[in-house]
């Protein structure tokens, strides 16, 4: 999988805020009855995370609707401006509360940290596009608004917490590509994990033995064990370290 193969803002950037908004003209007769803007997005979603973003185009989706690919034009300009509405669609925070922590900053972050490896791991074709300029709909200002008004106790100013944010975001995108670069080397070499490196265990073994090589030599038999969850290990450091600037700045009331 390659990443950043597609780009979000690269369609109509007015047309696709007209549409995220439901600020737009609307077809005055549709051509095929029951066929919505919201039908169309859904079902772009459910080409990309079944067959991935390659295969994403408006005739495969037409298709998945049982419908001509100009029907679709009668509500969408074209695929860019459908991928800016899938990302906004999938990106819908939850609107139970307790799903963004107990109330506190660091809960909070920790929330949204997992949350966002949930949906990167749901819609894997979420890591091929280039998201650094998108355009806001509904979603991604909710989202944001949500998140702001629980980490807005730490005390600190507008663009460190928007760095914060963006911290926490970038180190869960890198661990999600992490876990489906892993899940894709396994589907596309046919060896599992226990059998690839099985594989190398001999000339490793001779490696390890001849002395170049001491500190990886001395390490204990599970410092490469699956079962550590170096995900939550990670998230957590992150957050041990910013709790510690929020404790200098004098910060971090919880109100």
């Amino acid at each position: 999988m390659g990443g950043g193969t597609e780009s979000s803002g690269s369609g109509d950037i007015v047309r696709t805020l007209h549409l995220l908004w439901d600020t737009g003209r609307r077809p005055s007769r549709g051509p095929k009855p029951g066929l919505t803007l919201d039908r169309i997005v859904e079902a772009a979603v459910q080409v990309a995370d079944g067959e991935g973003l390659h295969a994403l185009s408006m005739r495969r989706v037409a298709t998945e609707l049982g419908t001509g690919t100009m029907s679709l034009y009668r509500y969408i300009p074209g695929k860019a401006e459908l991928l800016d509405l899938m990302l906004d669609h999938v990106q819908r925070p939850s609107e139970n509360p307790a799903d963004l922590g107990d109330g506190d900053w660091r809960s909070a972050l920790e929330a949204m940290g997992r949350a966002t490896l949930t949906l990167y791991r749901r819609h894997p074709w979420l890591l091929q596009v280039n998201q650094s300029r998108p355009v806001l709909g509904p979603s991604a200002l909710d989202g944001m608004e949500k998140v702001l008004s629980r980490i807005k106790s730490m005390g600190l100013t507008d663009p460190e917490l928007i760095s914060v944010i963006i911290a926490v975001d970038g180190y869960v995108v890198g661990a999600a590509r992490t876990q489906l670069y892993q899940q894709e080397a396994e589907h596309r070499s046919g060896l599992t994990d226990t059998e690839f490196w099985k594989a190398q265990a001999p000339v490793l073994g001779e490696l390890m033995t001849s002395g170049r090589y001491p500190l990886l030599a001395g390490l204990s038999e599970d410092a490469f064990a699956t079962g550590f969850d170096h995900f939550e290990f990670g998230l957590q450091r992150i957050l041990d370290g910013l709790e510690v600037f929020v404790g200098r700045r004098g910060g971090g009331a919880e109100g």
